[in-house]
């Protein structure tokens, strides 16, 4: 039991958000146990799953939490963005007043996440591409104009569902690598990369601190 809990060396929490009925659920139970649900019922309260990955040559646990999107329930859902590192906002792109209200979601997240979260928006159910009410480009220019990765997605036939995600994933992990670097720099403790001589060593040392013993 031990050994499974050591297989990894980072925990990063990705939130899903958007209104009720876009696909959270499916697109969680599509990228952590490759399922859909055709009856899908709305989700109550919050729930997350995992599902672990290469990112580079680093192990990397995704911990994806599943937001409520009814809006009597957002008021206990606001307290899982804090400690996010990844959200997804998602939108149905058949219904296009679940993309208007993607802006109130982007304030809800940025006033309860920290403000170097990544976010992505997500349009789901192009497989319903004959019923679409939100042209992509004009969904990709907002993402462009606010500073968000952007993709459509199906978590029915699971069209993008592991791009998404993956995508996600790499930017935190570079984002996290990058704050690193900055940091060791005013620290006594130097990345391998940065000091060949002593590879062996710093990464022994690296590990205990990433992995729980």
């Amino acid at each position: 039991m031990g050994s499974a809990e050591e297989d990894y060396n980072f925990v990063f929490k990705v939130v899903l958000i958007g209104e009720s009925g876009v696909g959270k659920t499916n697109l969680l139970s599509r990228f952590t146990r490759n399922e859909f649900n055709h009856d899908s019922r709305t989700t109550i309260g919050v729930e997350f799953s995992t599902r672990t990955i290469l990112v580079g040559d680093a192990v990397v646990k995704a911990q994806i939490w599943d937001t409520a999107g009814l809006e009597r329930y957002r008021a206990i859902t606001s307290a899982y963005y804090r400690g996010a590192v990844g959200a997804l906002v998602v939108f149905d792109i058949t219904k296009h007043q679940t993309y208007d209200v993607v802006d109130r979601w982007l304030k809800e997240l940025y006033d309860h996440a920290e403000a170097s979260i990544v976010v992505m928006l997500v349009g789901n159910k192009t497989d319903l591409a004959q019923a679409r009410e939100v042209p992509m480009e004009e969904a990709k220019m907002f993402a462009d104009n606010n500073g968000l990765l952007f993709v459509e997605t199906s978590a029915l036939d699971s069209t993008n569902v592991e791009e998404a995600f993956e995508t996600i994933l790499k930017e935190i992990f570079y984002k996290v690598q990058k704050q690193k670097q900055r940091s060791s720099q005013s620290n006594t403790v130097s990345l391998a990369s940065e000091s060949p001589a002593s590879t062996a060593p710093v990464q022994a040392e690296r590990r205990p601190c990433c992995v729980p013993l």
